[in-house]
């Protein structure tokens, strides 16, 4: 049994309907569905997420909302009337919108949670209708009939444990069943939402809880590829990766897939298929547990990301007094804030966070506290900070590949700010200027796949 996952752009209207209808009914396998909410149909569209979005926001303000719910009810209307769906099916979906306002919520954050995650529950009964009028029996299921539970946080909500022994609960017959991606239930039976990348976890979370053999992820690229094609036009494709490589690379700026959507699988050791819901015949990525891979090359992938800041300190002895770090962590957690990675010296230090966490008065008061607690001879703030992932299994097995990195960086005069090797051994970590960012990635990439292929071949193996 497969699980399958449609992104909003592979369902953006009748025509994008009818080729993931295609794509389920080729295979008698693909018994779960997981679909997004409908996505932009062309540059200048509005998703309906974000009119729904729009649609919570009238209602907390207090405005008429009428012409937004038309907006968003004749996206669904097309669809429907597309594939001659029961006008009954579509007066439901009329209703449930409009009588949105009128539910109870614990405040204004789980009323913009239930809104957001109608985008997908309406798409999800309107899909599973459209499949019925194809011929193929298919069935809606709510996550609160699947038991999909979530932590009480209405729009960062994480997949409780119980939520898999409900899974095991679930019954079904021959017909295909449609769930609707990014949200679920509290214990209390409040709608919330995951936050980000949320149909991609529902779609996981699916597979693990429903022991699938495969979880296929459809989305508008043909595969994942060894660098950002916007930035490596003519990258080539990766045609198979572990768990560990993709959430290395995800971290790094790897966008068709969420790093923490992954997790779930992992945890039941279930394959990930990445296809094109326009390419559905190309073989796209297959993503796989560590013990069914064997490395072919030392560089699976390069990215980089330029959402990162730096805190440097600077202090003779540092490395002599006991409690320094913790008195930083200290600092870091009266904030709420998280930190990256912490590479040291002797008299050194550099903290790198993710910058979207950080507003500029916590970074003021954090850098005052540490100025004050700690007395660095030399404490600077770092805005122009970008970290680039080169990442592959077979690093473990090839002597030189730091040293194959960093040459086209010195060769075209990048300057390297920072460089960690993961713990797995499987990453190198470079910390550049955001500005060499893209340059950098573009660079490494020549190196290990054009200029010198052989410095990207394992000795004891041939390349395929």
């Amino acid at each position: 049994m497969k699980v399958v996952k449609f992104g909003g752009s592979s369902l953006a209207d009748a025509a994008h309907v009818q080729k993931v209808i295609n794509i389920v009914e080729s295979d008698p396998e693909r018994k779960i569905v997981v679909t997004s909410a409908p996505g932009k149909r062309f540059a200048n569209d509005i998703k309906v997420t974000d009119l729904l979005i729009k649609y919570a926001n009238a209602i907390i303000k207090g405005m008429d909302a009428k012409q937004i719910v038309a907006d968003i009810f004749a996206r669904y209307q097309e669809i429907g009337k597309g594939f001659g769906v029961p006008q009954t099916v579509l007066n439901d979906i009329k209703d449930k919108l409009n009588t949105l306002p009128s539910k109870s919520y614990p405040n204004d954050d789980y009323l913009m949670a239930a809104f957001k995650a109608h985008g997908e529950r309406l798409n999800a009964e309107l899909f599973a209708a459209c499949l019925t009028q194809t011929g193929t029996k298919a069935r809606f299921v709510d996550p609160s009939e699947a038991g999909i539970l979530l932590s009480d946080d209405p729009n960062g909500a994480t997949v409780l444990e119980q939520t898999y022994t409900n899974l095991t609960q679930l019954k079904y017959g021959d017909e295909k069943l449609v769930f609707p991606g990014f949200f679920g239930f509290t214990e209390d039976g409040n709608i919330v939402t995951f936050a980000r990348g949320g149909s991609d976890i529902t779609g996981s979370i699916l597979a693990r809880g429903l022991h699938a053999s495969l979880y296929e992820n459809f989305t508008d690229v043909d595969a994942i590829f060894a660098a950002n094609p916007k930035i490596v036009p003519d990258a080539r494709p990766i045609h198979k990766m572990t768990f560990r490589e993709m959430r290395e690379l995800s971290y790094a700026g790897f966008s068709v897939f969420n790093d923490e959507a992954i997790i779930p699988a992992i945890q039941g050791q279930v394959p990930i298929n990445v296809k094109n819901t326009n390419n559905p015949e190309l073989p796209g990525t297959l993503i796989v547990p560590e013990k069914d891979f064997t490395s072919k090359r030392p560089v699976t992938g390069i990215a980089g990301s330029n959402r990162f800041s730096a805190l440097y300190l600077h202090r003779y002895l540092l490395n002599k007094e006991v409690g320094f770090t913790l008195k930083i962590l200290q600092i870091l957690y009266k904030y709420g804030v998280s930190y990256e990675h912490m590479p040291s010296g002797i008299d050194d230090l550099t903290i790198i966070f993710d910058r979207s966490q950080l507003d500029s008065d916590t970074i003021k008061k954090m850098c005052h506290d540490i100025q004050v607690e700690l007395n660095p001879d030399t404490l600077d703030w770092i805005d122009d900070y970008a970290i680039i992932m080169v990442v592959g299994e077979g690093m473990r097995a090839r002597v030189g590949t730091i040293e194959n990195i960093i040459r086209p960086l010195a060769e075209h005069d990048i300057p390297v700010h920072m460089i960690n090797q993961g713990a797995s051994r499987i990453s190198i970590m470079l910390g550049t200027r955001q500005s060499d960012a893209d340059a950098a990635v573009k660079y490494i990439y020549q190196h290990f796949f054009k200029e010198n292929p052989s410095v990207n071949q394992l000795e004891y193996q041939a390349e395929v």
